[in-house]
């Protein structure tokens, strides 16, 4: 993966570094807690039987992104070395990963400010923030956020493009409220034509205003047309100017860059007192200005204020085409007009319509994320011996489901719109719908599974049932059990036992008493 240069590519500048972030995953709870001393990485769950890091990595590659910076928690650093010498290596061999490592505790997670200003030198030219969780449809090609902010920001001094993409409503009876909280839509004031993300309104501007929603009056003087929506979440992918680290350095008191900085960065747009005081941060004025000028008296570009206006083509704009040849006095007002930069932050808005993109940053979403990727295959019993004689001939796999290599489905089990990992037991009349398992489960003789998501090496005795449940890596479900609607801990499970044990140990202790007294 890592090559040596040749004296060809040294001369090759590198236009974007992605930074891609692969956090502790909370939300995952507790699919993402430790089995044993192991942890499970939120970056290597799968999705569909593939890491959910494969999906950015792959984007990445596609739009022909190569040089990443992948942030990870200390404790992560082992297993996602291995991963990336392992699968990305063979799979991606193009990308150049620089792998770093941040200490931080599971309770106590820097945001994604933080992280930035942290490894900022390490971060030389424009770049692009991800999140590893984010699963974009074909149809959103990551060059598609590239082209707009090259283009935006050469032609009218953009400094950011953002992504946005419209997220459905939950079918009815879908949600499991013990499963945490389901993300949220955060309004967003967008202008469609141009493609402009205006305002965001964040958690506190929600406390602050209660119903309320607050606009500028010289947001809408510059923009008159814009749009309110409440139907589209933040994917957390932004294309920056290296400029707006430079910003980021003086905001010390930002941490979280979705609901903090990216709100804040949509101001200087319209804002003038902002705008003075971080314009020539953003857009230093040392090619600014020459820029503009060059761009004025092109031939194939019109002048940013007729852009601005879009005004349509006349005769009298012809003889200004005509005009625009002519070399004009450097210290015209129209040429310092047309120099200063917009400081636009550009919107690209995915509509469910043109395909299904999202998060796997909550339990709901995750699950989801998956069910959505049964629904665009087509189970086929293995082609290699090894793996089909692991499949029972009379064990029932609907055509919408997966099944990971080395995994064994015995008599008579039934399989429907789930997804089964590598290397687990299906035991015999073991009924699976809906649901997930991860690597190395195993589900013994007339287990009952509906709507559950199975941490990596969970065990499920015999003839136990489990109806929307998670469960902790490692966890074990005793033979005969129930349970629905909960998340199974491994810390549960073993205060249980304790809590078992002592009551033997007071009755051992209650019974010795009883005897000593009768022989008394």
């Amino acid at each position: 993966m890592d090559f040596d240069e040749s004296s060809t590519s040294k001369i090759v500048t590198r236009e974007f570094l992605a930074v891609l972030l692969a956090g502790f995953g909370n939300e995952l709870l507790p699919l993402t807690s430790h089995h044993g001393d192991e942890p499970c990485p939120k970056a290597l769950l799968p999705i569909g039987n593939r890491p959910m890091l494969e999906y950015s990595l792959a984007w990445l590659e596609s739009s022909g992104v190569t040089d990443i910076l992948l942030i990870c928690p200390t404790s992560h650093r082992s297993a996602m070395s291995n991963y990336i010498q392992s699968s990305v290596s063979a799979h991606l061999p193009s990308l150049r990963i620089d792998l770093q490592a941040f200490e931080e505790s599971q309770d106590m997670a820097p945001g994604t400010c933080t992280l930035l200003r942290h490894f900022s030198s390490r971060i030389k030219s424009d770049f692009i923030v991800l999140p590893c969780d984010f699963v974009p449809p074909p149809t959103l090609s990551l060059s598609q956020l590239l082209n707009k902010f090259r283009t935006e920001s050469t032609y009218d001094g953009s400094i950011a493009t953002t992504c946005f993409y419209e997220a459905g409503k939950p079918d009815k009876g879908s949600v499991i409220e013990d499963w945490g909280m389901l993300p949220t839509n955060l309004p967003i004031v967008f202008d469609e034509r141009s493609g402009t993300l205006l305002h965001v309104d964040t958690p506190d501007d929600i406390d602050q205003n209660n119903e309320d929603f607050l606009l500028r009056m010289s947001l809408l003087s510059q923009y008159p047309r814009t749009k309110l929506s409440a139907n589209f979440r933040d994917s957390h992918v932004y294309v920056c100017r290296r400029t707006v680290l430079d910003v980021l350095q003086q905001k010390m008191h930002f941490d979280s860059l979705k609901e903090e900085f990216i709100p804040w960065l949509c101001k200087p747009q319209y804002q003038r007192t902002r705008r003075e005081k971080y314009g020539n941060v953003l857009s230093p004025a040392t090619n600014t200005f020459s820029q503009a000028l060059a761009l004025k008296h092109s031939t194939l570009h019109l002048p940013a204020r007729q852009q601005h206006l879009r005004r349509s083509t006349t005769a009298s704009e012809a003889d200004d085409d005509h005009l625009r040849s002519v070399m004009p006095s450097p210290v015209e007002e129209d040429d310092e007009e047309s120099a200063e930069p917009s400081l636009r932050v550009g919107l690209v808005a995915h509509r469910s319509s043109s395909g299904f993109a999202s998060r796997a940053n909550t339990l709901h979403t995750y699950l989801e994320l998956n069910r959505f990727f049964l629904s665009q295959t087509t189970y086929a019993l293995p082609s290699d011996p090894e793996n089909r004689a692991l499949i029972d001939q009379k064990a029932q796999i609907s055509s919408d489901s997966m099944v990971g290599r080395s995994t064994r489905v015995e008599e008579r089990a039934t399989v429907k719109r789930s997804v089964i990992g590598k290397h687990c037991v299906i035991g015999k009349m073991a009924k699976i719908v809906g649901c997930v398992l991860l690597d190395h489960c195993v589900v013994a003789d007339g287990v009952k599974l509906d709507g559950c998501i199975l941490g990596a090496y969970t065990q499920v005795g015999a003839k136990a049932e489990l109806s929307r449940c998670v469960t902790q890596p490692g966890y074990e479900v005793g033979a005969g059990e129930t349970a629905r609607n909960e998340k199974l801990e491994i810390s549960d499970w073993t205060a249980q036992d304790t809590s078992e044990d002592q009551d033997s140990d007071e009755d051992s202790e209650d019974s010795s008493e009883g005897s000593s007294d009768d022989s008394e």
